[in-house]
């Protein structure tokens, strides 16, 4: 029998093709085009389409899936963008917000893995069906350097995200108690002005205790941002505390713990607690409630957070930097003890530029044998200082872990996570704001007998606008700060030079060489 379709085709016609199947022709022309590609071209569209996920499968013919894959990549970029311009405030909230760096690690792994996809599908296209071994060879070292390209800077910044997410358990532990501050959900409420307390601590190896040497008070319109500083010197005497608090019963007449030397204000937050224990009630920091409630006294504030630098692991902040470089224009000596006659074990000698490690450093910012408490705040501010020019992105990306883990070995505070958010945008405000300091030194108190009504008073008309105190006249001159004889007006003894930090930290060749020429101080070998 004969096929009917025998019949009707015309003698000598070639038998008719059968039927294409729908899409069969697409992907019959994206195979022609697959192996006509050279080597060079498929390299060059793989790294393309790792660079602008989805060009890969536009090249192959795919154009719905490639376009679909360059939107959600585009997106993603101005995303990124914008967090990392006009959405710098979200970004930073997101970085003091432990459940979002969770979402984030997950968010961060989950992008790796699709890019990883899109490289290795869209390599996969591109192929020819029949290549030859050196070529799968090539393509597949291009793949996986690709891959690796993509994977190692997203294992990093997951690892930069858990650091963070430690970090913020670490210092803003939620279980933190204290006996200033008051737990709830909005704490900053309707404040119009929020007081920090700003503590350096000497905290370390071979030092019994903490004493706080820096004593700043942050005083922040919430509004605005606009923020004074006021500095209380070390050897404030007399530390006064609120009528109401339990304190006052104790130190009717102001802090005192046996010698002079240890009823200054340094030693409040040793002496305190050891002289009466759990008289504020339970607190993690029991020396930081003495302080907030003495100073906000002695001030006239309400104090309402605090901020603790020990330099216990100082050094080894130094170190994950990989050290700091400063200028050293005279002898800084190395431990001793002037009160007890026990000499510097050493010296840092005078010079420029000098690169220090954590623990060099570390006796840089802490010398003070032979030498005054306004040279040791200077060098103290160079080192601060030599620390921002080391923290550049690259060392603080590469060395987060560390620095996170130092961080909490260093810094302790008694801000609640709930109120992280509000400092952000706090923090955004103050880095546009006015900054003003008052420093109560000799020029305007007497640290021996301070007259707490009138610093009440300085900060009263400083946080009001009103025209800046006059500082009290250095002694042996008039109002005006003049001599009677008519010489030059004399500078006040013990008062701190008018230098900002770059003149402090500048190096000074006359001053070092007259150092050098006059050869090293004793030490306690010779």
């Amino acid at each position: 029998m004969t096929d009917d379709s025998d019949l009707t085709r015309p003698i000598g016609d070639k038998p008719a093709l059968p039927p294409v199947p729908p899409g069969g022709r697409g992907r019959s022309r994206r195979h022609e085009r697959a192996g006509s590609r050279s080597l060079p071209a498929v390299l060059g569209l793989t790294a393309l389409n790792a660079l602008l996920p989805g060009t890969a499968f536009l090249a192959t013919g795919r154009r719905r899936i490639g376009a679909l894959v360059l939107l959600v990549a585009a997106l993603l970029v101005a995303g990124g963008v914008w967090l990392a311009t006009g959405g710098r405030r979200t970004a930073v909230r997101l970085a003091v917000d432990t459940n979002q760096l969770a979402w984030l690690v997950g968010g961060i792994a989950v992008l790796a893995l699709a890019w990883i996809a899109v490289i290795v599908t869209g390599y996969r296209a591109l192929l020819p069906r029949r290549s030859s071994r050196p070529r799968l060879v090539v393509g597949a070292v291009l793949v996986a350097a690709l891959v690796a390209a993509v994977a190692y800077p997203a294992y990093r910044v997951g690892t930069v995200a858990v650091a963070q997410r430690g970090l913020l358990d670490g210092v803003f532990a939620s279980d933190r108690r204290s006996a200033t501050v008051i737990d709830t959900p909005d704490p900053f409420g309707d404040k119009e002005r929020v007081n920090v307390l700003l503590l350096g601590g000497d905290g370390g190896e071979g030092r019994e205790g903490v004493r706080t040497d820096t004593v700043i008070v942050a005083s922040i319109e919430t509004a605005t941002g606009e923020t004074t500083l006021f500095s209380l010197p070390r050897n404030l005497e007399n530390l006064p505390f609120p009528a109401d608090s339990p304190l006052a019963a104790l130190y009717p007449d102001g802090f005192e713990s046996g010698s002079e030397s240890e009823s200054l204000l340094n030693a409040v937050y040793r002496n305190g607690p050891t002289d009466h224990p759990d008289v504020l009630g339970p607190t993690d920091d029991p020396g930081a409630d003495w302080l907030k409630l003495g100073i906000g006294e002695a001030l006239g504030l309400p104090i309402d957070y605090f901020v603790l630098v020990n330099l216990d692991g100082f050094s080894r902040l130094v170190d994950a930097l990989g050290g700091i470089t400063v200028n050293v224009n005279y002898y800084v000596p190395i431990n001793g003890e002037p009160t007890l006659g026990i000499l510097p074990d050493g010296y840092i000698a005078p010079g420029p530029n000098q690169h220090m490690d954590g623990a060099t450093a570390l006796h840089f910012a802490r010398g003070r044998f032979g030498l005054s408490d306004y040279d040791r705040m200077a060098r103290q501010r160079c080192t601060i200082d030599a620390i921002i020019e080391a923290a550049d992105p690259i060392t603080l990306l590469e060395q987060y872990q560390e620095l996170a883990a130092t961080t909490q070995d260093i810094v302790s505070t008694d801000i609640p996570r709930a109120a992280l958010d509000d400092f952000v945008d706090l923090a955004f405000l103050v880095k546009d704001a006015e900054v003003r300091s008052v420093v109560f030194d000799t020029s305007l108190i007497d640290p021996a007998y301070p007259d707490y009504d009138r610093m009440r008073q300085i900060v009263q008309e400083t946080l009001s606008q009103t025209p800046a105190p006059t500082p009290a006249p250095a002694p042996g001159t008039n109002a005006a700060g003049e001599v009677p004889d008519g010489s030059p007006p004399q500078p006040q003894e013990g008062a701190p030079p008018a230098a900002d930090v770059a003149d402090a930290c500048a190096y000074d060749p006359a001053q070092a060489e007259a150092a050098l020429a006059e050869g090293e101080p004793p030490t306690r070998q010779g």
